[in-house]
Formats: structure tokens, C-alpha cells, sequence
């Protein structure tokens, strides 16, 4: 079985192209949409949501098929065409430039898959199969969808700025440490959740460190 090291990709400012315009190739373009990456989808037919985004110039199409050459430049490339030879062509090229390539009907064929994506705001789930099929995945992710809801993202937000803000305040790395495992354990994931927790004010956030401080 084939092992895949799961990493995560800056793709701001790279240029990543699609060859194919079909489901699959608008699900990984769905997918690099908040990346900041440079979108180019090469294909003589895409799917209606892929034509509101060339529309709205959120990706550059290329309305013809695959030649060999388009992927000069590329950062990375999706093989997501319905034709396993025109695949097999892109995949090579990549190979030649060093490019990363996915290849969607083929997953052995290329450097990386893309895994089911689960987001609230600073989380990121990602759920991989390795082969076992999208149906799969696609159950996993429903099951995770369900169990991290939508108060994860002003939780993490929170989160967030407590440790900032405890970085700034407490020189102790101890201290900051204690602190921060205090605040993950004092039940305010529960309280978003029931919508009972208000933002903390400047005086109650130095209160709760203060009090934590002294236990």
C-alpha cells in the first residue's frame, strides 16, 4: 500500500493548473479557491460553476485541450480529465518539469493526493483513505463535520488571541504553558456552543490571569 506524507501547501501567488473541466476537476479547483493560488483550468468544456468563476476572473481558462507545454511555470497540477492517455501525458510532463502532479483517476501515478477538507476558520481537518474509495472519505468527513461544528471557529478565534495576549503579559514560559492549558479545560468551547459566552474585557481577561496565576 502506498504511504503519503500529509503536508500542507502555500500555494499563494503559484500558478496551479487543472487539466479537465469536469466534477472532479471543479472539486480540486474548489478547493485551492482560498489559497491565493493563480488558478488555470485547461479544457475545451467546463462545468457551469467553473464558468461563474472564469467569469468573475477567479481562474484563467484555457478553452482548448491539453498541449503539451501548458504546464510551464505550473507549481502544481491536477490530471483530472476523463481520458486516462491525456492523464498519462500531463502526468509525464510534470514529471519532466518536476512538477507536482495529482492524477485523479490514478493516484499512484502522482506525487500527492488531495484528502476530504473539513474547515472552521483556523481548523483544518484533512481525512485520507489512501485508495479506499471518495465514498469513504466522504462518510469520514460527514462524521467529523458533524462532531467539530461551527463554534470551533470563534473558539480557536479566542484561542487565538488569549495566547497572544499571555505571550505579551507573562515572560514565563512555564507560566504561559499553565495558563494556556487552564483556559483549553475551563469549559468556554460549552459555553459557545450554548451560546451563552460573551467576549472577555480587557479588566476580566488580566482578572483570569491574575487568579491563575496565584492557584
Amino acid at each position: 500500500m502506498q504511504h503519503f506524507v500529509p503536508i500542507s501547501l502555500n500555494c499563494k501567488n503559484r500558478i496551479c493548473c487543472v487539466v479537465g473541466g469536469g466534477r472532479i476537476a471543479e472539486r480540486k479547483v474548489k478547493g485551492m479557491m482560498e489559497s491565493g493560488a493563480f488558478i488555470t483550468v485547461i479544457s475545451p468544456n467546463i462545468t457551469p460553476d467553473l464558468q461563474v468563476l472564469a467569469d468573475h476572473k477567479q481562474l484563467h481558462w484555457v478553452n482548448r485541450v491539453y498541449r503539451e507545454g501548458d504546464l510551464q511555470g505550473a507549481f502544481l497540477v491536477y490530471a483530472a480529465t476523463n481520458q486516462r492517455e491525456v492523464n498519462y501525458e500531463v502526468a509525464h510532463e510534470a514529471r519532466q518539469r518536476g512538477i507536482l502532479v495529482n492524477v485523479a483517476d490514478r493516484s499512484e501515478d502522482g506525487d500527492f493526493i488531495t484528502p476530504g477538507i473539513i474547515r472552521r476558520g483556523r481548523l483544518t481537518i484533512s481525512i485520507s483513505t489512501e485508495g479506499a474509495g471518495p465514498a469513504v472519505t466522504a462518510d469520514i468527513t460527514s462524521a467529523l463535520d458533524t462532531l467539530f461544528g461551527s463554534e470551533y471557529e470563534p473558539y480557536l478565534d479566542f484561542m487565538h488571541d488569549m495566547r497572544q495576549i499571555i505571550k505579551h503579559k507573562i515572560s514565563s514560559p512555564q507560566q504561559r504553558t499553565k495558563l494556556l492549558r487552564r483556559l483549553a479545560s475551563s469549559g468556554i468551547l460549552d459555553q459557545i456552543r450554548r451560546h451563552e459566552f460573551m467576549a472577555w474585557t480587557e479588566k476580566e481577561i488580566d482578572l483570569w490571569i491574575a487568579q491563575n496565576q496565584e492557584e
